[in-house]
């Protein structure tokens, strides 16, 4: 029999993604209608908070209201990036004191509070952590219970099908590139950059595409006076799962710049990255990365890289790269991804109510079955398919060659 729920707490961490504060709205609002007597905290900041103690109740103004929560992007309590397994970065942040343990300090925090349940809303390092700490919990006596909502607008967990707010990111920088396309106008032979967010995985950058290919099928043109749909359209899609020909996709793309005096690229912030660090490294350039390892990549910055080499190749005269990812990223979820978000919050509440830890998310490996998926299960690094058809039929009509699954840049 479950452990009965007396206090639940919330805890989001990670980038931001269109589904945040949805998901605690949702949660809050399940848990008014199925366990009213629950009392509800938000770690402030992620488990920045947690290690410092610091959190907001959920009042009775906040339960009556919470569905407000779900029509805005962003976070109402706040993230960071903190991993809790990483002590060294811990201490050099003034988390912890030197000698102490943080998944200790976090549980010791989770138990002063009388915490019964935790839900963490992030991706897979967010999960993968939470999971650390109830193991921890558990071998020290304390029962706690986890369960996470699958966060990333990459879509890259697995076994995740769907993560939340990523259709959104997507509508999203589709609508930011259907502006800044425009700026084409500005000057002859603008080569414009489109950056979309995917650190190792390209649906993002597919996805982003796909939707603003649709966009413009939906607009009128006047090609009498030079304004034309193929000026605005997509000449090529860069995902990291692919190899970079520059010389040969110079060779495809000057005649559409001869042509329309203009060239639009969608590339993702992560394609080509290991090249790209590599070339830095010889000129004895040190990226920095982040508390989870990850490599800074605003430090890498492809859409730099790949703008100056196509600019070159090309003889644009102007290139200018724009980065959709905070506009997409700190969105309030549209339908689609509201009714994802309200199902695995629902099921969440449900999940932790009857004792049962994991990640809740649309199960891929039992017919997107949405429920909690083990957290043994749960990791990131989930690749874009890019034999997937939609995205070679996409390819195939802007005239671009079948993907190379090679990640090396030439």
């Amino acid at each position: 029999m479950a452990k009965e729920v007396k206090k639940v707490a919330f805890l989001t961490a990670g980038g931001l993604a269109p589904c945040l504060s949805s998901s605690i709205g949702y949660l809050i609002d399940e848990y008014t209608k199925k366990a009213p007597n629950v009392q509800m905290i938000g770690y402030i900041n992620g488990y920045m908070g947690l290690l410092k103690g610091e959190s907001i109740p959920v009042t009775d103004e906040v339960r009556k209201n919470a569905l407000v929560l779900t029509i805005h992007g962003g976070s109402p309590i706040g993230n960071s990036r903190v991993k809790l397994t990483n002590v060294a970065d811990c201490v050099k942040r003034g988390l912890v004191k030197e000698g102490e343990d943080p998944l200790k300090v976090a549980a010791d925090q989770l138990v002063k509070d009388g915490v019964d349940v935790l839900h963490t809303i992030g991706g897979d390092d967010t999960n993968t952590t939470a999971a650390d700490l109830a193991a921890y919990l558990a071998k020290n006596n304390y029962p706690l219970i986890v369960v996470g909502l699958p966060k990333t607008i990459d879509n890259d967990v697995y076994p995740i099908k769907q993560s939340l707010g990523a259709w959104t990111a997507a509508e999203e920088g589709a609508r930011f590139f259907a502006n800044v396309v425009k700026e084409s106008s500005a000057n002859p032979r603008a080569l414009t950059i489109h950056e979309v967010m995917g650190r190792n995985c390209g649906w993002l950058t597919y996805k982003t595409a796909q939707y603003y290919r649709k966009m413009l099928k939906t607009m009128k043109f006047l090609p009498g006076f030079n304004l034309t749909r193929e000026r605005q359209d997509v000449h090529a899609v860069y995902v990291p799962e692919c190899r970079i020909n520059f010389k040969a996709e110079a060779e495809r793309l000057r005649p559409i710049m001869e042509k329309y005096d203009c060239v639009n690229i969608f590339v993702s912030e992560g394609a080509g990255v290991a090249d790209i660090i590599k070339e830095m490294a010889k000129r004895g350039e040190t990226v920095p990365r982040d508390a989870f390892g990850h490599p800074r990549l605003d430090k890498v910055n492809v859409g730099q890289y790949v703008g100056r080499r196509f600019g070159e190749l090309l003889g644009a005269e102007k290139v200018q790269v724009f980065k959709s990812g905070y506009f997409a990223r700190s969105a309030a979820p549209c339908k689609k991804d509201l009714k994802l978000i309200e199902k695995c919050a629902r099921k969440a509440v449900e999940c932790a109510l009857a004792g049962e830890s994991g990640v809740v998310g649309p199960d891929e490996d039992k017919g997107a079955l949405v429920h909690a998926c083990e957290f043994t299960r749960i990791k990131g690094g989930k690749p874009f398919n890019v034999r997937k058809g939609s995205f070679r039929k996409m390819l195939a009509e802007i005239g671009q060659p079948k993907p190379r699954k090679k990640r090396t840049v030439k």
